[in-house]
């Protein structure tokens, strides 16, 4: 996948714990640890929405780009 999610690294600098940043947003545990380890494939605006309000961030600090074709060309 390119697009990497950063949610952990964010919550470790903020010092909020999945239980509490799931209390806060409005989503269930689980569905928020699925979004924090990547094994997710979407996610809805108005939580991304949530998540950046709560953690005082931005899109780009939980979301971030990596170009397969670079990343595949460096392991030839």
């Amino acid at each position: 996948m390119a697009i990497i999610l950063r949610l952990d690294r964010v919550m470790a600098d903020r010092k909020i714990s999945l239980k509490e940043l799931s209390e806060k947003v409005g989503i269930a545990n689980v569905n928020l640890s699925k979004i924090k380890t990547g094994k997710i494939s979407a996610i809805r605006f108005s939580t991304l929405n949530e998540i950046c309000r709560v953690l005082n961030c931005q899109p780009g600090d939980l979301l971030e780009f990596e170009n397969e074709e670079k990343a595949d060309s460096e392991t030839d």
